[in-house]
């Protein structure tokens, strides 16, 4: 479900039908999922969307290749899925945005910022191992751990259960509305395409370039993160020109759902400020 006032819709693009939605009306803000079974647009920004609508933005939030209710690519490399981001935010006819994604989705949006930067407002990165420096060994083992627990992930109830536990610090987020939700989205087509995009090259580093990110940036991490070690915050902080970063205490990787109202407060500030 969507809050009021939320439109759904799907575009073409590249041939594939893509789910989106839409609210609210003024300064674009682009915001993109992560990887992790079962997200989507509609569950990820759940929290979100709303209350940056009510703030004066026009939020827009779609649906990966492969996930959600965007049709499965014949394509399942991160390339793919980058180019069908820039391609998205084109077909919009959007001239000037800013961006926000969390996990992989905050490096989509730093490949985005990085192809257009004269495009790109303000950048809002929340708990990315994916764009982050590696960091130390053990930094590096528990995101190597991590990501071991979510490709092995096969569908039931019971395992969308464990594993989105392990999502929030807050345990009473992890509802039987939400698993079920999750777990819909993770089933059929959607877990054979998790399953191919395995079996691709993943993501190129883009460690050398960050520091061509210029614009203003936004870091925000969650202490309680079981995959993204604090000292990646730190090296991604040290690797941006002009970006600031907030660690939130009793908080895991979806920042925006463990601490949404703060979240929601801070980064709407963030975007409004006078340039």
């Amino acid at each position: 479900m969507v809050a009021d006032g939320i439109e759904q819709a799907f575009i073409d693009i590249d041939g594939l039908q893509t789910f989106y939605l839409k609210g609210g009306d003024g300064d674009p803000v682009v915001m993109i999922h992560g990887g992790s079974p079962g997200t989507c647009s509609t569950l990820n920004w759940k929290h979100n969307m709303g209350p940056f609508a009510e703030a004066g933005f026009a939020a827009y939030a779609f649906d990966q290749p492969g996930f959600g209710r965007t049709a499965v690519p014949a394509d399942h490399s991160m390339e793919y899925r980058v180019s069908h981001a820039l391609a998205f935010i084109e077909a919009l006819g959007l001239k000037r945005f800013h961006l926000m994604g969390n996990s992989m989705g905050a490096y989509i949006a730093a490949r985005i910022a990085l192809a257009h930067p004269d495009k790109t407002g303000r950048l809002v990165l929340i708990s990315s191992t994916t764009l982050a420096p590696k960091g130390s060994p053990a930094a590096q083992a528990l995101a190597d751990k991590h990501n071991t627990e979510l490709r092995g992930y096969e569908p039931s109830l019971e395992n969308m259960r464990q594993m989105s536990a392990g999502t929030f610090f807050n345990s009473e987020l992890v509802t039987e509305e939400f698993v079920r939700e999750r777990y819909e989205m993770s089933k059929g087509p959607l877990y054979d395409a998790m399953v191919a995009r395995q079996k691709v090259a993943g993501a190129r580093s883009v460690v050398g370039d960050l520091d061509k990110l210029t614009m203003e940036t936004l870091i925000l991490w969650g202490a309680d993160d079981r995959g993204a070690a604090l000292e990646r915050a730190v090296l991604l902080f040290e690797a941006l020109p002009k970006a600031e970063l907030h660690v939130f205490s009793r908080c895991a990787h979806w920042v925006h759902w463990d601490q949404a109202a703060r979240v929601n407060k801070m980064v709407t500030d963030f975007l409004a400020r006078p340039e």
